[in-house]
């Protein structure tokens, strides 16, 4: 009974902060319900088979697209580095502490700063590239470049976390190996993905299915940055949600998405569990 009660204030809040939140909207799902109008009128499926007749392919597609760009882009980033840091440079802890600052700046703050970047009329980023030959783009209003700008914004903000994952991997990997290897004539590709990589595979995959799933639910750089447009390119499952239930005032078929988003988002939960216990047990 001890042990009961000291858990039960826990649970009361998860219930009141988590769970009551999380049904109720999961039960507007079956309902036709307007943010502005009274009472609700019980449909059963149809605003699940609604949406999944009207734009659900098309923001699976373009919440996969941006997802996969802010997943593998700082991945790759993020280990270049930790591999550069896990040499004996010098200076090596203060940059480790500088590439720390993006990570720790607030999306919202990442999202005007960028927005100055891509700026069609004084942004940074026309600045650099006109003297190379590139003339100037509205890169945050044309359908063709605002995903791209949406994704390099959240790429800065994220590679950091994976280069300090990656960067404390490496640095178990037990250089007896790669000595051994060197003496036996392995070069430094060789020595890479021989040695290397299959020791820090299970962070690699944990590192990887993480930054997965919270870009697919990332919110604020695209909303801040475009809010979804232009003409829908960069609207995702998480903007989406947000439009239809606050600006297009239809309680039901937000509903109805973010179950399907939720039913995505446990596969990819169940996926990282499993993973997890099999990197447990290595």
């Amino acid at each position: 009974m001890f042990a009961v009660l000291l858990v039960v204030p826990g649970m009361a809040l998860m219930a009141v902060v988590v769970a009551y939140p999380l049904v109720s909207a999961l039960v507007t799902a079956f309902f036709k319900q307007s943010l502005v109008l009274p009472g609700r009128e019980f449909v059963g499926f149809q605003n699940i088979a609604d949406v999944l007749q009207d734009d659900f392919l098309r923001l699976l597609g373009q919440t996969l697209v941006f997802t996969l760009g802010t997943t593998i882009a700082p991945f790759v980033i993020g280990f270049a580095l930790a591999l550069a840091l896990n040499t004996q440079i010098r200076g090596s802890k203060v940059f480790r502490g500088l590439m720390l600052i993006p990570w720790l700046v607030p999306g919202v703050v990442v999202s005007f700063l960028w927005m100055w970047i891509f700026n069609a009329n004084y942004g940074v980023m026309n600045a650099i590239l006109e003297p190379l030959g590139v003339s100037p783009q509205a890169w945050l209003a044309q359908p063709g470049t605002a995903m791209f700008a949406v994704i390099v914004a959240k790429t800065w903000q994220s590679f950091p976390w994976m280069m300090v994952m990656l960067l404390a991997g490496l640095q178990t990997v037990p250089r007896e190996l790669h000595e051994a290897a060197e003496m036996d004539g392995a070069g430094t590709v060789r020595r890479f993905f021989s040695i290397t990589v299959p020791q820090i595979g299970g962070i690699i995959g944990l590192v990887l299915l993480l930054e997965f799933i919270w870009n697919f639910q990332h919110f604020d750089i695209i909303y801040v940055l475009t809010g979804g447009g232009p003409a829908g390119s960069t609207e995702t499952f998480a903007t989406s949600v947000y439009e239809t239930a606050f600006h297009g005032f239809d309680l039901g078929r937000a509903g109805a998405l973010g179950l399907l988003w939720l039913v995505l988002l446990m596969a990819l939960v169940v996926l990282y569990v499993r993973f997890s216990e099999r990197s447990e047990k290595r």
